[in-house]
């Protein structure tokens, strides 16, 4: 009997998270007073188990939306959440704290949570909104990524677990340095390799023992630069949006957009223009790359086949959308994007109308369209997740 994927979707203003089977959008499961931490997001465990952190609680949510029962577990987290990791067994899972409501950043705590244990401890790091990966297996190392000034700081698992109750500060076991404006996090398993977005390219450094040796960095290939990362574990390749144009946030519209894939297999890079606008996060089926692409002249879904050819699919305009003369990020709605490396499904909110639509990805034609209970303040944010669709192999929080 084949289970049919589950789509998660939250409304991380409102405090809500639902479950439906697609395509048939039928309701499985859902939450209420529960606020995700959209920077944090979404982080995949085997057997399409997923973890998140919920903001006001200070929790850290094991979902099972194929159980018998939403909530597996919930573990005490530090937070505002900025970034989670988790190793390849899915065992440990790394916490960082950012900026919150804020002006700047403040807080230095790190949670490792040991999921077999049901426990975690706290200690503290560096204020500055670290990313974070958990490279190995069995014995791994907690790399922060920091920035201003721009490290890699290595934690052994070990000195993280000996630590004394009242969160002490915790002294890098090793440090690699990394220019100050890291902004995006990813890990290559197979090969014990971890990666971050800077502006000079991909920064990649290789495990050897309980320490990290640099290795060439994997340039752009293009004036514009990623500010997100994320692993293809089905077709082993790196994936970001490099986004170019004017400095000035009000003049988005402008701003040029590629997609950017990176073979780990063969170190060949590819381009592929998107159009101008807001484009940021990435969804992968099971063949595609999806993103949302906003713009005042029109709204687009768009599908990256394997050929590099983008499919362009018209979306419904969203009342309060970016506009000209305004910043594409404050008081304004946006777009989720959610799909699964073991599917064909794509999912699009429309932010401020709590509506959202499935695609198609193999014709690009619109199968469901749902009405959920809340706004989807800003886009809300989804994880769309079969049992054995192996996105557990992308080790970041999305």
């Amino acid at each position: 009997m084949t289970t049919a994927p589950r789509l998660l979707v939250s409304d991380h203003v409102g405090g809500f998270i639902q479950v439906l089977s697609v395509p048939d959008g039928t309701e499985t499961a859902r939450m209420t007073g529960r606020h995700l931490s959209e920077h944090a997001g979404f982080l995949a465990l085997p057997g399409g188990r997923a973890v998140c952190v919920d903001e006001r609680r200070g929790e850290l949510l094991v979902l099972d939306p194929f159980g018998p029962q939403l909530v597996a577990a919930a573990i005490p987290v530090a937070v505002p959440a900025e970034h989670l990791a988790c190793d390849p067994t899915g065992r440990w899972v790394a916490v960082t704290t950012g900026l919150g409501k804020n002006d700047r950043p403040w807080s230095d705590l790190l949670t490792l949570v040991d999921l077999a244990a049901g426990d975690a401890v706290r200690v503290r790091c560096r204020v500055g909104e670290p990313g974070v990966t958990v490279l190995g297996d069995g014995d791994p190392l907690v790399v922060l990524r920091h920035r201003e000034p721009g490290a890699f700081a290595v934690h052994l698992l070990a000195d993280l677990l000996a630590a004394p109750p009242g969160c002490p500060p915790l002294t890098p076991h090793a440090c690699l340095r990394l220019p100050g404006d890291g902004h995006g996090d990813a890990q290559d398993p197979l090969h014990g390799r971890v990666f971050a977005a800077t502006g000079a390219g991909v920064h990649r450094a290789r495990r050897a023992g309980d320490t990290l040796l640099a290795e060439p960095v994997i340039p752009w290939d293009s004036p514009a630069r990623g500010w997100y990362l994320r692993l293809d574990p089905r077709r082993r390749a790196l994936w970001s949006t490099l986004r170019g144009g004017p400095a000035d946030p009000v003049r988005w519209p402008e701003w040029t957009n590629q997609a950017w894939r990176h073979d780990l297999g063969t170190d060949r890079t590819t381009l592929t223009d998107l159009g101008p606008g807001l484009v940021f996060r990435l969804a992968l089926t099971k063949d595609r790359a999806a993103f949302t692409r906003i713009h005042p002249d029109g709204d687009e879904l768009l599908l990256l086949d394997a050929g590099l050819t983008v499919r362009r699919i018209p979306l419904p305009a969203m009342d309060g959308a970016p506009r000209r003369g305004g910043t594409p990020w404050e008081g304004v709605q946006r777009r989720a994007v959610a799909a699964s490396p073991g599917a064909d499904w794509v999912a699009v909110t429309r932010g401020g109308h709590g509506e959202v639509h499935l695609f198609d990805a193999r014709t690009g034609a619109e199968e469901a369209h749902w009405k959920v209970p809340t706004p989807l303040h800003h886009g809300g944010h989804m994880l769309l997740r079969t049992p054995d669709d192996g996105a557990e192999g992308d080790l970041v929080g999305r």
